[in-house]
């Protein structure tokens, strides 16, 4: 189970509201060793893609280097679907490098309500786990 605050996830929301139609991305940042996001890390979707994310090389280089500096990890990868349904396509499980982490997707097609839902994607394996929003 992932929990998150509500800021967090609003935060989220917020970000891939403001992208759309294109899909947004980012991270939540927390202390090394533990499963609890705390810090929010919009990032810049190099693809500029409706339809696919890719974190800016250099950007990420910078943002893995000030969460190791911090002693932090990225316990949430997120992205946004614009136009699909909140779970991970082929080309999301293929680019899941991080097995420890949450990947969180965000729908954005129903302009009233985001679909938001937590995944775990190690090994090709996609395993759904509860959000519980604090």
């Amino acid at each position: 189970m992932l929990e998150i605050r509500s800021d967090l996830v609003d935060a989220m929301v917020r970000h891939a509201r403001t992208d759309h139609p294109d899909e947004a991305c980012g991270v939540l940042a927390g202390r090394e060793g533990t499963e609890v996001p705390l810090r929010h890390v919009p990032m810049i979707n190099a693809e500029r893609s409706p339809t696919f994310y890719r974190f800016d090389s250099l950007e990420q280089l910078k943002v893995w280097r000030e969460m190791d500096e911090a002693d932090e990890t990225p316990v949430v990868i997120y992205h946004s679907h614009t136009a699909t349904q909140a779970y991970p396509s082929r080309t999301d499980v293929s680019l899941a490098a991080e097995p420890h982490a949450h990947y969180v997707l965000i729908s954005t097609r129903d302009p009233d309500h985001a679909e938001i839902r937590s995944f775990r994607i190690a090994d090709g394996e996609i395993t759904e786990e509860e959000i519980r929003i604090v």
